[in-house]
């Protein structure tokens, strides 16, 4: 059975050979190795590999749904590579989303990648900040937005889970103002008449997604 961390570098040596075929398997390798290393810090809970590999599924699944053709889910999945690979639950709001797009645009453009995708990475990555905007950047922004909010529409234990692991992350915070900023995060996405940017996930994702919002934020008014 292939061990997940060797499952995630084979994709990323895919995908590193479309993006930057010129590089060679020793820069591949490099740089796969230090996305790896970055996603398994010890300070994070939440945002690890299983998240990074939730992000790959979910991208996977809007690929085969004809929401991206292979060229914008090559760019989506490459935003999902490095869009938390900066990651510190006690830096300034943005901070880690910027430098994560900072990373993105000099680890790739380092290994030859062309322009133009580094500029739809870096614009991917800073886009995850808010998940804001009226969709930007494309069918690949668009893919990348709803595949890191699938979580939202995760079944009940894997969404129990999750929360669980945010709050690990935030362990640092007392329990009233994580609560307050929990709620401040949640209740603008439940109340967003459109959740999820792609037809798919609009479709398919947005009836769990918002149970799991209603649920949570009724229990945190309860609190």
């Amino acid at each position: 059975m292939t061990h997940p961390a060797e499952a995630l570098l084979d994709r990323w040596l895919a995908d590193a050979a479309l993006l930057a075929p010129e590089a060679g398997r020793d820069l591949w390798l490099a740089e796969g190795s230090l996305l790896l290393r970055g996603w398994s810090e010890p300070q994070r809970r939440y945002h690890t590999t299983e998240h990074l590999t939730e992000v790959l599924a979910a991208l996977d699944e809007l690929q085969e749904a004809g929401a991206v053709d292979a060229d914008e889910a090559l760019v989506a999945r490459t935003v999902g590579w490095y869009h938390d690979l900066a990651y510190d639950p006690r830096a300034a709001p943005g901070s880690n989303e910027h430098r994560s797009a900072t990373l993105a645009r000099d680890h790739l453009h380092r290994l030859g990648v062309d322009d133009g995708t580094v500029d739809a990475v870096e614009a991917g990555v800073v886009m995850t900040l808010d998940h804001e905007g009226p969709g930007e950047g494309g069918a690949a922004t668009d893919a990348v937005h709803d595949a890191d909010l699938w979580i939202l529409s995760a079944p009940p234990p894997r969404y129990a889970a999750y929360r669980a692991q945010v709050r690990e992350e935030y362990a640092h915070v007392p329990e009233d103002a994580f609560r307050a900023g929990r709620l401040g995060v949640m209740g603008p996405l439940a109340a967003r008449e459109r959740l999820y940017r792609t037809k798919h996930a609009h479709e398919h994702w947005d009836a769990r997604a918002r149970a799991n919002l209603q649920a949570e934020l009724a229990e945190l008014r309860q609190a």
